[in-house]
């Protein structure tokens, strides 16, 4: 227990971006579709036994079983809903960013969001001018489904960089 030899917990390969070359591709929102079929069918099955053995008086299989088997089906109806298709990759959403801020970009980051109770995918992208120092700063909500700009928030730049470090 001396060391990185007990640690067992890491990243799946599609998500650790530490030894990755080139562009990263997110993974897609619809991947929520697998465990929500799961659910569904856990579900089922529990009510399946619950009723084969409801007259018997078992122990162990009661109306928990049952209530647990609806829950699983209403939660993986949910997961299911909620497994949208990102269409919408960040190159996209920055260039739809860049047009809805109307001044010269430089500097960008990208962050992949969700929202609302359908759990939505939704870019919000930072962007600042490309004067140096930055003179503008914006941030914009880019729908990840159909890329529609959802919001967007555009103000001179309050930071101060005037001696080549930030401050406030």
């Amino acid at each position: 227990m001396d060391g990185d030899e007990e640690i067992r917990d890491e990243l799946p390969a599609d998500l650790d971006a530490a030894n990755f070359v080139g562009p990263y591709l997110f993974p897609n929102n619809n991947r929520r579709r697998i465990p929500a079929v799961l659910y569904a069918l856990i579900g089922l099955g529990a009510i399946s036994l619950w009723l084969v053995t409801r007259g018997n008086d078992p122990v162990l299989v009661n109306g928990g079983l049952l209530a647990g088997g609806v829950g699983l089906i209403a939660f993986g109806a949910y997961s299911y809903q909620a497994g949208f298709d990102l269409d919408v990759d960040e190159r996209d959403a920055l260039a739809a960013a860049g047009r809805t801020v109307g001044f010269p970009v430089g500097h960008a980051s990208a962050q992949l969001g969700w929202r609302g109770l359908r759990s939505r995918p939704t870019w919000r992208i930072l962007l600042y001018s490309s004067e140096d120092p930055p003179a503008q700063r914006g941030l914009v909500l880019v729908d990840g489904v159909d890329g529609e700009v959802i919001e967007h928030f555009v103000e001179a730049n309050p930071e101060d960089w005037s001696d080549g470090e930030r401050r406030r």
